[in-house]
């Protein structure tokens, strides 16, 4: 390397190294939007309101449904239209909320309910923060709610 080609990339380099930090995410209150998206996107099922629905919905999104994931917002809702025909099947709600500390991507997790209110499934979403700061649902996932286990603390 010549002389000012080394002296121009140590002066790129320290430029860099003096570049302030992006400003902290505020946890608490983008723990408060994630709750409330999560929250949101339930009563769409209760209100059967399939658009609303959608709109927490990323393109990308992957919903796992057993071995066959569903890729893609236009095959989930494909597949998850039927859920709006007729009464609500089912119903869930946050429980737990964490947010990355960079405030990028957001996981809930709480029970999926039947139409009785007896918890039957728990629900673990991913969220993330798009550009415009809204938050979609990019991976979504059911599992058992095992009973007999003792919660990690």
């Amino acid at each position: 390397m010549t002389r000012p080609s080394t002296l121009l990339l140590c002066l790129a380099l320290s430029s860099c190294a003096s570049m302030p930090a992006p400003p902290a995410a505020d946890l608490a209150e983008l723990t408060r939007q994630v709750e409330a998206a999560e929250t949101a996107f339930a009563q769409t099922m209760a209100d059967r309101d399939f658009e609303a629905f959608a709109s927490h919905i990323a393109d990308d999104a992957i919903f796992v449904n057993g071995r066959n994931p569903l890729r893609g917002k236009k095959v989930i809702l494909a597949d998850w239209e039927k859920y709006f025909d007729g009464p609500a099947p089912f119903s869930w709600k946050p429980e737990t909320v964490v947010v990355l500390d960079d405030g990028s991507l957001a996981q809930t997790k709480g029970p999926v309910s039947d139409p009785s209110g007896k918890p039957i499934l728990e629900f673990r979403s991913t969220w993330r923060r798009e550009p415009d700061g809204h938050w979609k649902v990019i991976f979504d996932d059911g599992a058992c709610r095992c009973t007999g286990r003792k919660a990690a603390d």
